[in-house]
């Protein structure tokens, strides 16, 4: 068995809770910017003077509505400057903050408010109201729904004009390290979702720990940066809070259509997202650029891009590859990094492997993509890449405080103060997944090398045995795969069987131009038997099979005239795959790669 950890760094505070950032910000920088605001087509500063305002007044509405300390309150919104203002205004309240995805189902939002015993909800528009009222007959603890749409900021304000700021500080000093900040629900990739009980104390610890590591990302002169993941997850909950805790100045875009204007607008000098963000980046740049004609000249930009990066990591790359690094710098790359506002020199990206491929060609046109790993039960991070620590295709280190141990039959364990207190009222699944000595079992497989470095190799659920006794991690060859520029989605399968396959799904950005540039009519479904189609695909499975041996190796692969989605229920809200779900629809078409 392996083991390795990382020492504390940092003093973790053994008082107070994570509304006091937001008491210390005003008090000691009440003008400097918190958040920028999208309002009526321009960005709109808010001070830390007036957060903590509007903060105190949204909270002193929730206590006269009769919320209690320890009280749930859910919320239900895409990712808006009104969500980051009701959580803390919860937290200042003293009550547990629910978050459900916007794009929940109301079967899914019954679940999270029944299971939660949520008193009350604040939900974005008209849809998630008629979600709620749809569920409400079963939801016997829930005495308010507020909805953005009508106001609920300023009805909430009017509500707390009688509450004293006596009262107020009295209810946001009540809670502890120790006691529930929120309630985070699985994204239930199997099985119904479970809530992971996040303490304030596992806030501080991760924050306290992180925002030190990564010092060049929070404390660089005019440090920002833009939220479009939903906030829902955890991986951008943490990103939330830590910008609050370094004063790191915070926006929120909504819209992922509007990403780009976005990000152009505000400029950010950080980024988080998951690795299909980034895969689909690439691939809008490739296909764009084959659009146009340059689709070669893109092809040897890439090439160079990753040769760069690889050379960094022998300590310099060659004079030839300099010299074209420094050529394509003025040709391709700047214009990728003027895409995400000029400004931004890291990124970090969570939520699954981003491969080893993206990450060199991140890093080589001058955006290091920091990969970390963690999950809900662990308030994000428990390992992650550094500025100055950075191993691609590895999710760094464990962040300090944290102990990673590798179990005989591969499973990763963790230990640190960011690991939950347990799933809210399921005993059993707690016992499953924490050991009494605080290891948690994170279900996934990997390695951990010489330098304490961690590397992911797949699920421990999801590992596929052949008929042949080979075991086969699909995530390496998923990963790969989807690196190709028609592929959207991928699933690979052979459990049991004498072979390995694949289902792939086409993206729907990136075919029209594909099409285009060589003479097809018709839509995917019209496609899919296509050669040159198939020929397109054939190649990304070549590629991908090079990451692994003969046996384990896609033996043959078959293209679907359909997408797969989050509303389709096929993937979650971080566009992880539901392999339960798609292997139950689509069950025929995988017998159908094995004719007996």
């Amino acid at each position: 068995m392996r083991e390795f950890s990382t020492p504390l760094t940092i003093e973790v505070p053994a008082t107070g809770n994570l509304t006091d950032d937001v008491v210390v910000n005003a008090r000691e920088a009440g003008d400097s910017v918190a958040f920028s605001r999208h309002v009526d087509g321009e960005w709109r500063d808010v001070t830390a003077a007036a957060f903590l305002a509007e903060v105190s007044a949204v909270a002193k509405g929730l206590v006269a509505a009769g919320i209690e300390p320890g009280d749930r309150v859910a919320l239900i919104s895409k990712t808006r400057y009104e969500w980051t203002l009701l959580d803390y205004a919860i937290w200042f309240a003293g009550a547990v903050t629910v978050p459900v995805y916007e794009t929940s189902s109301t079967e899914q939002i019954a679940w999270i408010l029944r299971d939660s015993g949520a008193r009350a909800v604040v939900a974005e528009g008209a849809d998630h109201v008629a979600r709620v009222n749809e569920a409400r007959a079963d939801l016997d603890q829930l005495n308010h729904l507020w909805s953005l749409a009508d106001n609920a900021i300023d009805v909430l304000r009017r509500l707390g004009e009688d509450i004293s700021d006596e009262e107020l500080e009295k209810r946001r000093t009540t809670a502890t390290p120790l006691d529930l900040a929120t309630l985070i629900y699985t994204s239930g990739t199997t099985g119904r979702p479970k809530g992971c009980m996040l303490t304030h104390g596992n806030f501080m610890f991760e924050l306290g720990v992180a925002v030190d590591e990564l010092e060049r990302l929070f404390a660089t002169e005019g440090a920002s940066t833009l939220l479009f993941l939903p906030l829902a997850h955890v991986f951008a909950r943490i990103i939330q809070v830590g910008c609050v805790k370094s004063r790191t100045r915070l926006g929120h875009s909504a819209d992922i259509k509007n990403l780009l204007g976005d990000l152009q607008e505000f400029r950010p000098t950080f980024i988080l997202a998951v690795p299909r963000v980034f895969e689909k980046v690439f691939n809008t740049a490739s296909q764009k650029a084959t659009a146009d004609g340059k689709g070669k000249i893109f092809d040897r930009a890439a090439e160079t891009a990753i040769a760069y990066s690889r050379g960094l990591d022998r300590d310099r790359p060659s004079l030839a590859v300099r010299a074209q690094h420094a050529l394509f710098s003025r040709l391709v790359y700047g214009k990728l990094r003027d895409a995400l506002g000029g400004n931004c020199q890291y990124a970090v990206s969570g939520g699954a492997p981003l491969g080893e491929r993206l990450g060199h060609f991140y890093r080589g046109i001058g955006l290091t993509v920091l990969e970390g790993y963690g999950l809900t039960e662990t308030t994000a991070a428990l390992t992650v890449n550094l500025p100055d620590a950075c191993k691609i295709g590895t999710v760094g280190r464990p962040i300090p405080g944290t102990a990673v141990r590798v179990a005989d039959d591969g499973e990763l364990l963790f230990r640190g103060g960011q690991v939950f207190a347990g799933y809210w009222e399921n005993e059993e699944a707690t016992r499953e997944a924490l050991e009494r000595d605080g290891w948690f079992h994170t279900g996934d497989v990997g390695e951990v090398d010489d330098e304490g470095f961690v590397r992911i190799t797949g699920r421990k659920k999801e590992i596929l045995v052949t008929a042949g006794g080979k075991n086969v991690a699909p995530a390496v060859l998923e990963d790969r795969l989807r690196a190709h520029s028609l592929v959207d989605q991928c699933i690979v399968v052979g459990d049991g069987q004498p072979f390995i396959a694949a289902l792939v799904t086409i993206d729907p950005e990136s075919f029209p131009a594909w099409a285009a540039a060589h003479g097809k009519s018709g839509d995917i479904a019209d496609n899919v038997d296509d050669p040159d189609l198939r020929a397109e695909i054939e190649s990304a499975v070549e590629e991908a099979n090079k990451a692994v041996s003969k046996a384990e190796s896609i033996r043959k692969f078959r293209i679907l005239p359909d997408e797969w989605t989050e509303e389709g229920g096929q993937l979650t809200p971080s566009l992880k795959l539901k392999r339960n779900v798609v292997m139950r629809e689509l069950r025929d078409e995988v017998d159908a790669l094995y004719p007996s």
